[in-house]
């Protein structure tokens, strides 16, 4: 592990001080930059293709080409070692990587996926690369502008922001897919990339001393060694891993596809547009808040216990919504208490991973770590579709619960609950 005197915040500044202040700004706009495309692929599309009559089995499987996630820390390597020569270092690969985007999202919607499945997938494999090397360098980023006594505020910013970026694709964007064709839906949203790019050329650029691996060699084996090789061995590197894997399974397969769930139920799309979606958005942040303030009492250990048990708990809404169907209120309380799981567990989760790291090679263990918690999203996610078809949305969701509990287990071993704290 981290040497804990290495990641002590150290309270130096008023709250206002930690709070109020550029960093916190960029933060807020890059956040939102990172989570809009993710959001496209995982909310919009499914509603896209479910409205264009495509079974959830195709749905489900769709998952897979969200594998860039999953495998970003192959290429976070180059990321350290090559600088552009315009903008610097990271600036420079967060415009190789915004503009690609921009100009995939709003070409998505002038094809049909009924009519042309093939070429969609394609452009949807390729949003999710650009997306996914976005996320490296704007992570790498973040860790170099903020200092130590405000990594904790400035990560609940840049989660908050990214939540916020769902109203695009996941509210917006349905309720005028009830009023426009589905091209004009997507130019919309591809517009609303524009904020990460305008971002991109008004911050500075990071002031962390340039550090470039000498080869690439340096550059891909050095954070993998050091990771590694630590005092508790390769065994507790590996644990960890497992532990990033599991701790989210179940509630990653739980909304996988809820909004074909929700639209299943009965409900329009201006009905998952407002109801669904802007609940499921106070709720993540309320949870983000929440679990922000309690950690500074709990300590990351305590915190993943407790909203361990809260995410398993808030699948049990989506059961209850399953059994109730077409009910509005129902509707509201379960995506409600879901996403207040979520809320919970991403930040403590997200801190867990910060502690993890070594600041040395934070780009590389970053995106390493981050895979390996986007592994339930792609694969485990793409057996849902034919999980669900095979033995309904009720007892899905009830073995979304059980798949829950391995992740819990291994806490004992990660983040044992009398362990002392680490962040104070």
């Amino acid at each position: 592990m981290v040497d804990p005197a290495n990641i002590s915040e150290h309270k130096t500044k008023t709250l206002k001080e930690a709070l109020l202040n550029r960093r916190m700004l960029i933060c807020l706009f890059t956040g939102f930059a990172s989570g809009l495309p993710l959001f496209l692929l995982i909310q919009l599309v499914p509603a896209w293709f479910r409205n264009e009559g495509l079974d959830l089995s195709t749905i489900g499987l769709f998952n897979l080409v969200l594998f860039p996630y999953t495998w970003k820390f192959l290429w976070s390597p180059l990321m350290d070692r090559f600088t552009f020569p315009f903008l610097g270092r990271r600036r420079g690969w967060m415009l190789v990587t915004q503009i690609p985007l921009i100009g995939l999202m709003a070409i998505l919607g002038t094809f049909s996926p009924a009519e042309n499945l093939t070429p969609v997938m394609i452009i949807v494999a390729f949003i999710a690369f650009f997306s996914a090397s976005q996320d490296i360098v704007l992570d790498a980023y973040r860790r170099e502008l903020l200092p130590e006594d405000e990594l904790g505020s400035g990560s609940s910013f840049f989660i908050n922001a990214y939540k916020l970026s769902s109203l695009v694709p996941g509210s917006l964007a349905l309720i005028l897919a009830d009023l426009v064709p589905w091209s004009v839906v997507h130019l919309v949203v591809a517009v609303f990339m524009g904020i990460g790019l305008l971002t991109t050329f008004l911050i500075p650029e990071s002031d962390a001393p340039l550090v470039t691996p000498s080869s690439m060699k340096e550059a891909v084996v050095e954070p993998f060694k050091e990771f590694f090789s630590r005092s508790d061995g390769w065994r507790a590197g590996m644990t960890i891993l497992l532990f990033m894997v599991l701790y989210k399974l179940g509630d990653s397969m739980a909304t996988a596809l809820e909004t074909p769930f929700f639209l299943d139920m009965g409900f329009t799309n201006t009905e998952i547009g407002t109801v669904a979606k802007i609940s499921k958005l106070w709720a993540a942040v309320a949870g983000t808040i929440a679990g922000g303030i309690i950690m500074i009492k709990l300590g990351i250990n305590r915190s993943l216990w407790v909203f361990g048990f809260v995410q398993v708990g808030s699948i049990f809404g989506y059961y209850l919504l399953a059994e109730a169907g077409h009910n509005m209120w129902m509707l509201f309380i379960a995506v409600s208490l879901e996403y207040i799981g979520v809320g919970l567990g991403s930040v403590a989760l997200i801190a867990f991973m910060a502690r993890s790291t070594s600041k040395q090679f934070t780009a590389t263990q970053f995106a390493l770590l981050s895979s390996i918690m986007a592994i339930p999203r792609t694969f485990a996610s793409a057996s849902t579709g034919f999980l669900i078809e095979s033995m309904g949305y009720s007892q899905f969701f009830l073995l979304c619960m059980v798949l829950a509990i391995p992740g819990m287990l291994l806490l004992f071993k990660v983040a044992p609950w009398n362990e002392p704290k680490r962040l104070e």
